[in-house]
């Protein structure tokens, strides 16, 4: 079961000191570029109430603003796909590739594509695809998933870097950071001339003006779309902003929470294929709207607001439980809190409902959040859906039953000697793994009813 191995999982990375060491290092770095750039908003609490009003507005309308937007879209020549699922979605690209007979297609950083697993089956239809971020391109190396939703590479040091490239590219060994991204900028460069399709997310989709806004520090991104007579954009269909000067407020509250950049380096809004007159850009420009589960969660008012993200990480970040774990632990598209919320919707209740329970419910993510997702609250809820669903473990359901029949019946409870009551207590949580780490329990010698009716002689 996924639950068991995540506990398993969670051991091995909790008690592994070089992983804490690197992921304390790259973390430590992302704090104090964020501190910096916290510093640029002269009002960042009222840019986080503005980006959650926005966020909230849209997805109480959502269907009316995607139509919106497919209708600006398509206005200029572009095509919009509608995909209920990871299948619809695979089958649509899968289409589309055939038909341009494509034999390479250059990839974008883009966490939907990681989530309907796009590279394994394109690689099943004989078509190469190659991720042309830098940290996604070293886990694809790898065979790897993305640790992280900004930096999927976090986990890996510059060593481990040189090690892989000298390993899967046949490279000399260097501890030079410079050359190592050299190495591969030359290697991609011939990708994106090569390739007859592109694929990119998409940060935002905008209603008003039917575009796609992808903001990217590499320009991967750019040149992923420009070069291909082909550029398919795969977005969740929450992805939805009202209009195009909603930019202003979420672009920096995205690249301030994500890297503590004011803006990214490479910030681009396309509106679709390439116009008359234009001198670049795609013949054809495709957006798959993806579901996938969305509306699970859409079709739920208390936890509708999970649907706000905007991908930063911020909550990775700064959860420690995420510090300690890290991101391949959670075995799901999206870690951290973000990812223990959404991925028992978007994946099944019953395979992902122990990563609600992998939470110290500190609060710290819900904190952080540009866009004020109550994310602790969250977790809570469910917890609750998947206790009121009856995916709650056998064993657990009897143990509570019992501590419940107990609680209302004194008297069994006062029948048994503290003794048996402390050795059943012990046994219990030396299952649960309270005892590994921990000292054994002290027995009591009396039950606390005895020892306060010692200490506390009944009054006449």
């Amino acid at each position: 079961m996924k639950a068991e191995q995540f506990q398993k999982d969670s051991e091995a990375k909790a008690f592994d000191r070089e992983h804490r060491r690197k992921i304390r290092f790259n973390i430590g770095k992302y704090d104090a570029a964020v501190s910096a750039g916290m510093k640029l908003y002269d009002h960042h609490e009222l840019a986080r109430d503005r980006g959650a009003y926005l966020k909230a507005t849209v997805l109480e309308k959502l269907d009316e603003y995607l139509l919106q937007f497919e209708a600006a879209f398509t206005a200029r020549g572009g095509r919009v796909i509608w995909a209920r699922d990871a299948a619809e979605a695979l089958a649509e690209i899968g289409k589309l590739t055939k038909a341009r007979n494509a034999k390479t297609v250059v990839k974008a950083k883009s966490m939907t594509t990681e989530e309907i697993h796009l590279n394994k089956y394109l690689a099943t239809q004989g078509v190469e695809s190659v991720e042309t971020d830098l940290g996604e391109y070293i886990v694809q190396l790898n065979g790897e998933r993305p640790y992280h939703i900004v930096t999927p590479a976090m986990h890996l040091s510059k060593a481990d870097i040189n090690d892989i490239f000298v390993k899967h590219l046949g490279t000399e060994s260097t501890d030079d950071a410079q050359q190592l991204v050299l190495t591969a900028r030359h290697l991609l460069r011939n990708k994106y001339t090569a390739a007859e399709v592109g694929v990119t997310g998409g940060n935002f989709l905008i209603a008003k003006e039917g575009a796609v806004a992808v903001t990217e520090n590499e320009g991967n991104a750019r040149l992923s779309a420009t070069f291909p007579k082909l550029h398919i954009a795969v977005v969740g269909i929450e992805k939805v902003i009202p209009q195009l000067t909603d930019l202003d407020l979420f672009w920096p509250l995205l690249s301030t929470s994500g890297t503590g950049q004011q803006v990214t380096v490479y910030n681009t809004v396309y509106f679709g294929p390439r116009q008359p007159g234009e001198t670049d850009g795609p013949e054809e420009m495709v957006v798959i709207l993806l579901d996938n589960g969305r509306t699970n969660l859409l079709a739920q008012p208390d936890k509708r607001a999970a649907l706000r993200c905007i991908r930063c990480g911020a909550c990775l970040n700064v959860c420690p439980v995420y510090k300690n774990i890290g991101g391949h632990t959670y075995e799901t598209t999206y870690s951290g809190p973000i990812g223990s919320v959404i991925s028992p919707h978007l994946s099944g209740l019953p395979e992902h409902k122990h990563l609600s329970y992998a939470s110290s419910l500190c609060g710290a993510c819900t904190s952080v959040c540009p866009v004020r997702i109550p994310l602790h609250n969250l977790l809570l809820l469910n917890r609750q859906q998947s206790v009121e669903e009856g995916y709650a473990p056998t064993e657990e359901k009897i143990a509570i039953g019992l501590w419940k029949w107990s609680m209302q019946h004194r008297w069994a409870l006062d029948l048994l000697p503290a003794t048996v009551k402390d050795w059943s207590l012990s046994r219990l949580l030396g299952q649960v793994g309270w005892s590994k780490r921990r000292e054994a329990l002290a027995i009591a010698p009396q039950s606390f009813r005895e020892m306060w009716k010692q200490r506390r002689p009944a009054q006449r």
